[in-house]
């Protein structure tokens, strides 16, 4: 029992201890990268989000990658959500992982439908893929990547499937024919009144 009192104070010693250095790098962004930074809020006692302007979201991380305060130097994923009824269609966030300080850090920006995000292809080589995964499905262009492509839908497909806007069942049928014994397409055609929708942006 008394062991499990002292590991106890120990993980919220440790909780404390981080609470209290993500505090200290929430103050030191806010500082000394000001400009551009809308918001940085403290999630947990091991993650930080970071709201930037699309203009300064590659100067961040190119900082937290670089700076030995910060270390952020694994990229582990790369997130879009679209928000069809906002002025900023899309949300991307980048989740970063130093492992060295043992934390993590969620960079997110809203950006519009045609803007362009710099690729970070450059910092991290796992973002290739990501960048080509929210390319293929969202539509968001990312400048400078060398190999933006389709990943996962045919080369030929038309549109982009995440987006609230594009059709459940889509505008292609793709069926197999046995006389041509290969796969053909042809365009759907759906025989209903609601198939397409009029968003108003608010």
């Amino acid at each position: 029992m008394e062991l499990q009192n002292v590991f106890s104070t120990i993980n919220k010693n440790c909780l404390l201890l981080n609470k209290i250095i993500l505090t200290e790098i929430e103050t030191f962004f806010h500082r000394v990268l000001g400009i551009g930074i809308q918001k940085v809020k403290i999630v947990s006692c091991f993650e930080l989000d970071i709201y930037v302007e699309s203009k300064v979201l590659y100067p961040l991380i190119f900082f937290i990658n670089k700076h030995s305060l910060c270390q952020y130097k694994t990229l582990v994923d790369i997130i879009c959500c679209d928000r069809l009824d906002k002025s900023h269609r899309f949300e991307i966030a980048y989740s970063l992982l130093s492992i060295y300080y043992n934390s993590r850090v969620k960079i997110i920006c809203k950006i519009n439908e045609n803007d362009l995000l710099l690729s970070v292809g450059s910092l991290y080589r796992s973002a290739n893929w990501s960048e080509r995964e929210v390319f293929d499905f969202y539509g968001v262009y990312f400048f400078k990547n060398k190999d933006l492509r389709r990943i996962l839908n045919d080369y030929g497909f038309k549109g982009f499937p995440l987006r609230k806007d594009f059709p459940v069942s889509g505008y292609i049928d793709a069926y197999y024919d046995d006389n041509q014994k290969r796969v053909c397409y042809k365009n759907l055609e759906v025989a209903q009144e609601y198939r397409y929708f009029n968003f108003e942006v608010k």
